[in-house]
């Protein structure tokens, strides 16, 4: 059965000195809220910044780029091509605008809720990519045609045999893909590991 312990001496919890045996003070528990709302922050900063290059590079394509030839960037290998896309990642499930565009909204106030008991700067980290990527996309589905909840994202980043997608879809993806490591490796996001 595994045990739940704080991590010590990391550089997730540097400060830490010892797993918490219902003792802690007044003092620890400042120490333990500033060491989390510099994650929140590590946590913002992240977001702010998939969002903000998702978006700029998004209105770039549409100003530049669409209705245009496809850009060779390695040769047929890899091209940059303005399609929009009314599904999710990748292209799947376009008849399901709505439901996506309320996942998405759900999946930000999960990250907001985490965000409260969140020491680990890795899952500060992912959650960041994850929250910066979906408001990327939710924007599209909420500002772009045919209308509200309906919107098709701006795509542009087109691998040879495989799916066209945008910055947002990466920012995900890499959030997915982190969460998945720390949770092999038995990280919380509470900055407790559990050990077997």
């Amino acid at each position: 059965m595994a045990e739940a312990e704080r991590i010590i001496g990391t550089p997730d919890n540097p400060e830490a000195e010892g797993t918490d045996e219902g003792g802690s003070t007044a003092a620890d528990a400042a120490v333990n809220a500033g060491r989390g709302k510099r994650k929140v922050l590590v946590l913002l900063s992240v977001a702010v910044v998939a969002y903000l290059l998702d978006l700029v590079t998004k209105m770039i394509v549409v100003a530049k780029l669409e209705h245009q030839p496809p850009i060779d960037i390695i040769g047929d290998w890899l091209q940059f091509r303005a399609i929009r896309n009314a599904g999710a990642a990748f292209g799947f499930g376009e008849a399901f605008t709505v439901i996506f565009t309320i996942i998405a909204a759900g999946v930000i106030v999960v990250i907001v809720r985490l965000a409260r008991k969140l020491y680990s700067l890795a899952w500060a980290i992912a959650l960041g990519l994850l929250l910066g990527g979906a408001l990327g996309n939710l924007t599209d589905r909420l500002f772009r045609a045919p209308g509200v909840f309906e919107g098709a994202v701006v795509d542009f980043i087109a691998p040879k045999h495989f799916a066209v997608f945008n910055l947002a879809d990466s920012a995900i993806v890499c959030g997915g893909i982190l969460i998945v490591i720390l949770s092999f490796k038995g990280l919380d996001p509470d900055g407790t590991v559990h050990k077997d």
